[in-house]
């Protein structure tokens, strides 16, 4: 069966206001909405988010859809760049080549992507561990780690030509029998079930 990692899509970005606590746009919010009228989203039975604002907006929008709570786990957050603050866009592009290309290495004070990479993935296995495999279920996150979730699952070096095009909104596929990546990024209101290939 599957399992999906969704990166929330657009925010209401405010230089004011720390990143974690940004909320979706309208646009954002609406694709949301959109996305949750997919037939994939009456099939799940669990949703794990993040506990940025911005996550928890999307998986309550999913949740609402599917008839189903959603829980939010701490650790799954977006890769830590708090000790910069906001960067403009042009600034933040350059940070986050750096950020994927030394992933051993910190820029500024962020964290750096190895480490990342181990916290997403204990974070999907813990939640993973004595989940019924036959249940579908998504994880809503943050295009950072998701990659290096992407990169991990399908046994790649971190890089940042594996991050997800369009800047949010997208989903991956796995199967929850084996971690294997069945489908690649996707934009979340135009993926649909019988797109993956492994449908046990």
């Amino acid at each position: 069966m599957f399992a999906l990692y969704i990166t929330h899509p657009q925010v209401k970005i405010d230089p004011g206001v720390p990143v974690p606590q940004w909320g979706l746009s309208e646009i954002g919010t609406e694709r949301a909405r959109t996305a949750a009228a997919r037939s994939w989203v009456s099939r799940l039975k669990r949703i794990v988010s993040s506990a940025e604002v911005k996550a928890m907006e999307t998986a309550a929008i999913l949740a609402k859809a599917a008839g189903i709570g959603y829980e939010t786990i701490d650790v799954m957050h977006e890769n830590d760049r708090s000790a910069t603050g906001f960067l403009p866009p042009p600034e933040f592009e350059k940070a986050a080549d750096w950020f994927f290309a030394h992933p051993t290495e910190s820029f500024h004070g962020w964290e750096k992507a190895a480490d990342a990479q181990r916290r997403i993935v204990d974070a999907v296995e813990t939640a993973l561990a004595g989940h019924d495999p036959a249940a579908p279920i998504a994880f809503v996150g943050h295009g950072g780690v998701g990659t290096l979730l992407k990169c991990h699952l399908a046994g790649l070096p971190i890089a940042r030509g594996k991050d997800q095009p369009g800047g949010g909104g997208n989903l991956f596929a796995f199967s929850l029998a084996d971690r294997r990546i069945t489908c690649d990024w996707t934009p979340m209101e135009t993926w649909q079930e019988e797109w993956t290939v492994d449908r046990t």
